[in-house]
């Protein structure tokens, strides 16, 4: 069987050696040592200043409107994982939705202004399947009608744009170390902070809201990472560079026999590939269906990233529509990509396409 990821896993000697650590200290939560180790290193690794670990990428969306006290409307993209439109509605935000461009399948900074009103505080962009958004036209809407920009950024980890990381940019960026991702910490997230002053009330955010044994300022949650996600963070982190060399090969190798016979997004030339996801975009939904079930036969499943599109959830108010983002969502295939997917493997795959390109 062949899924559309593959968690990967790092040496397990060397992570039973964090273990053994943890075991000796009895340290297994509340900032421990392995976590500080991984911010320090994962802020070098990406050339970032502020980062702070979090227990999923869910709740770094959540902390970084707590942190940036957003009110009312906050305009995002309806093409999306549910939780950057979900983390919103729980903490009494309205998603307000800015089609997406149907090239690059992010949000169409075209179609930002006409959707501001004296009630939006935000913009809330994802960079999908790690591509960058174009953040220097989102950032000069965001000066212009003074938002905040929270980057939902769970697909960009080692995304640089212009040379530096797209983490960079907007007040913050978000990240999700879920298994899933090419980076992971069993669960996990990240908050990176532009602003220093804001970095403080972020940390007693994800400790319940208490600043200190006399003091709990703020309404907060319990959104720590522990220790044992950590050390698998460190773990991966010292495999990156192999992980990273075999993602681009399988990538690559799907844009040399794919490109022609199916739509692949375009990619914003200022920024680099982190070979996170390959997805295409087929004809119609009837012809995305037909392929998806005779990969299926061969036991080789890939997924429907991103549907439905958020815009048809039944939770959100006001209602809306997109049409460019609903159409997308229905004729997209994330193919299978992971460091282990050998190549006979992947040219199954890819035949099986081929055959089936024409449906």
């Amino acid at each position: 069987m062949i899924k559309v990821t593959k968690t990967y896993l790092p040496n397990k000697e060397k992570y039973q050696k964090y273990v053994d650590k943890i075991f000796e200290s009895s340290w297994i939560t509340n900032n421990g040592p392995l976590v500080k180790e991984l911010e320090i290193r994962l802020a070098e690794y990406l050339g970032v200043k502020n980062i702070i670990l979090v227990a999923n990428g869910t709740v770094a969306l959540e902390i970084a409107y707590r942190t940036l006290g957003l009110k009312g409307y906050v305009i995002t993209t309806p093409f999306s994982f549910v939780a950057t439109t979900s983390s919103l509605v729980t903490n009494g935000l309205h998603p307000i939705f800015a089609d997406i461009d149907p090239r690059t399948l992010n949000m169409d900074t075209n179609k930002i202004e006409e959707l501001i009103t004296p009630n939006t505080s935000a913009i809330v962009p994802v960079h999908v399947f790690g591509n960058a958004c174009e953040v220097e036209a989102i950032g000069e809407i965001a000066k212009k009608h003074d938002l905040k920009v929270v980057y939902d950024a769970a697909h960009a980890f080692d995304v640089k744009y212009k040379g530096v990381s797209i983490l960079n940019y907007g007040d913050i960026s978000t990240l999700s170390f879920h298994a899933t991702k090419l980076f992971h910490t069993i669960e996990g997230g990240a908050l990176i902070i532009n602003d220093d002053s804001l970095v403080k009330k972020a940390r007693y955010l994800i400790n319940f809201g208490i600043e200190s044994p006399m003091s709990i300022p703020e309404l907060g949650t319990n959104a720590k990472m522990n220790e044992f996600e950590a050390a698998m963070g460190l773990c991966m982190l010292d495999e990156m560079e192999d992980i990273s060399k075999k993602r681009k090969a399988v990538y690559e190798r799907y844009e040399k026999e794919l490109r022609g016979l199916v739509e692949i997004p375009a990619q914003n030339l200022h920024s680099t590939q982190n070979y996170g996801y390959f997805p295409v975009v087929l004809k119609n939904e009837e012809q995305t269906l037909a392929l998806e079930q005779a990969l299926n036969e061969k036991e080789i499943f890939p997924r429907r990233y991103f549907y439905p599109s958020l815009d048809t959830l039944k939770y959100i108010e006001p209602k809306q529509y997109s049409p460019v983002s609903r159409d997308i969502s229905s004729r997209i295939l994330v193919l299978p990509l992971y460091p282990e997917l050998e190549e006979k493997d992947q040219m199954n795959i890819i035949n099986i396409i081929k055959e089936n390109s024409g449906i």
